[in-house]
């Protein structure tokens, strides 16, 4: 499993995410400044963003749950190699008996059968294997969404925005925006002070 993959299936999946919190219905002007610091201009009843590619990042849980996916990937791959090995070299070792005519015809029966047997297991395993990644996958991007909507519900009810919207560099919303209504480095700071919260109640 690949780290492009991960963060890749966690950005089209939380990118998903247009979370309209509809305080106030005035409308607020997008423009660029680059003098503004990020999140600055913000204020109640405004339009804001969150940078969902930044945010993924630099978002603690998100890169704590992808070490621990990824780690437990390896392991699963590195015992899959070593019984696919065994396996290969159990076939060689039947394969030159019956070359050099070391068992009976029966024995080869058998035994070619036990090995067809053992070739199917390892195959439900691996197929087993991979169902129990793709299991995980999902809650991990679950949990990032449950705690990114659970913040930003919490956020909003002190900030008051109009709308919380979403965009990343690969389904970009936002063709033009003010940076002063880019919240991504606030909503990081807080969720990831929840985060250290949670971690130390454990």
């Amino acid at each position: 499993m690949k780290n492009a993959s991960i963060i890749t299936n966690v950005i089209l999946s939380v990118a998903v995410i247009v979370l309209f919190i509809l305080h106030f219905t005035s409308k607020s002007s997008v423009s660029d400044s680059g003098s503004v610091t990020q999140g600055e201009m913000a204020a109640a009843g405004d339009i804001v963003y969150v940078q969902i590619d930044s945010l993924v990042n630099q978002y603690d849980m998100f890169n704590d749950l992808k070490s621990e996916l990824e780690s437990k990937a390896q392991t699963i791959q590195s015992d899959l190699t070593k019984r696919s090995r065994t396996f290969e070299n159990d076939v060689k070792d039947f394969q030159q008996k019956v070359q050099k005519g070391l068992i009976t015809r029966s024995q080869a029966e058998t035994q070619q059968q036990q090995l067809a047997m053992r070739e199917q297991e390892l195959q439900n395993y691996a197929n087993q294997k991979q169902v129990e990644m793709q299991e995980e996958e999902q809650v991990l991007y679950r949990r990032v969404f449950d705690a990114l909507n659970s913040y930003l519900v919490k956020m909003n009810q002190e900030k008051g925005f109009a709308m919380i919207i979403s965009t990343n560099s690969a389904t970009n919303t936002i063709l033009l925006g003010d940076s002063g209504l880019d919240i991504t480095k606030m909503v990081v700071a807080g969720l990831n002070d929840e985060y250290i919260k949670t971690k130390a109640k454990r």
